[in-house]
């Protein structure tokens, strides 16, 4: 059939994802990189995600496309709220509960205190090639879609933000980045969520100092900036923070 549906220009897009966010119906996926709708049954035409959009990249075109499918829609809405519903209480399990559940989600923190003891020695044996890495993790777990809203290693935490690619693409990750920091880690384009949310209520609801946000320079990866920034002023509180992007070959190009 002929309709009204929307248009995608994917040479303005950047990738921000705020239109796949809006569209309440589904339609849209962010892939490599690129707004794409993708599923032209699920878009009704009305365009929630139009005055979304920064760069003005969607408009509205007249042209065969498949008929809108309430039906489908109500579905896979029903599902994405039924795999929320479940997160929500599985973080509140792992919240209530820390020595229960999934091992590998149940709530733990790290002394490293022996381990700086021998960082002078690392140090020294440096100049022979053979100095050993000091683990900086002070927590599990980092999955932001993991963690608990409020823990006790939050209390006068600084708290790092880090897209989960940085510690592959920075070698000097924990000693330059995670040092004396509560790292959270998430990939907006894979999970596919919105952390706002959920980083609004730690920084909220829990005594934070600082925020350091670590992304990479693709342009999927400004969502993990973006819910960081949404976060900080949902959570009506001044504090510090810094935003560093690194480069896909492991440099620091913006901070």
């Amino acid at each position: 059939m002929v309709r009204q549906i929307i248009h995608i220009d994917e040479e303005k897009c950047t990738g921000c994802g705020i239109c796949a966010n809006a569209c309440h119906e589904g339609a849209i996926d962010i892939i490599d990189g690129k707004a794409k709708l993708v599923r032209e049954n699920f878009c009704d035409g009305f365009g929630d995600c139009l005055p979304e959009c920064p760069t003005g990249a969607i408009t509205f075109e007249t042209r065969e496309a498949p008929e809108y499918d309430e039906a489908k829609v109500k579905e896979a809405k029903a599902k994405k709220e039924a795999a929320k519903a479940m997160n929500e209480e599985f973080n509140h399990e792992v919240h209530d509960y820390p020595f229960g559940g999934c091992p590998g989600s149940r709530m733990m923190t790290f002394d490293h205190s022996a381990d700086e003891a021998n960082e002078g020695a690392a140090e020294a044996s440096a100049s022979s090639g053979v100095a050993r890495p000091v683990l900086r993790l002070q927590q599990w777990p980092v999955q932001i879609k993991l963690l608990p809203t409020e823990a006790p290693f939050y209390n006068g935490a600084k708290l790092l933000i880090a897209a989960d690619c940085t510690a592959y693409a920075y070698a000097n990750m924990h000693e330059d980045f995670m040092k004396g920091k509560v790292t959270l880690i998430g990939c907006p384009k894979l999970d596919d969520i919105d952390y706002t949310e959920k980083l609004t209520e730690i920084i909220a609801n829990n005594d934070i100092k600082s925020v350091t946000v670590v992304r990479m320079e693709v342009p999927c990866c400004g969502g993990i900036q973006r819910a960081a920034e949404n976060a900080l002023r949902a959570s009506g509180k001044f504090i510090p923070w810094q935003v560093v992007v690194i480069s896909r070959d492991g440099k620091i190009i913006d901070e």
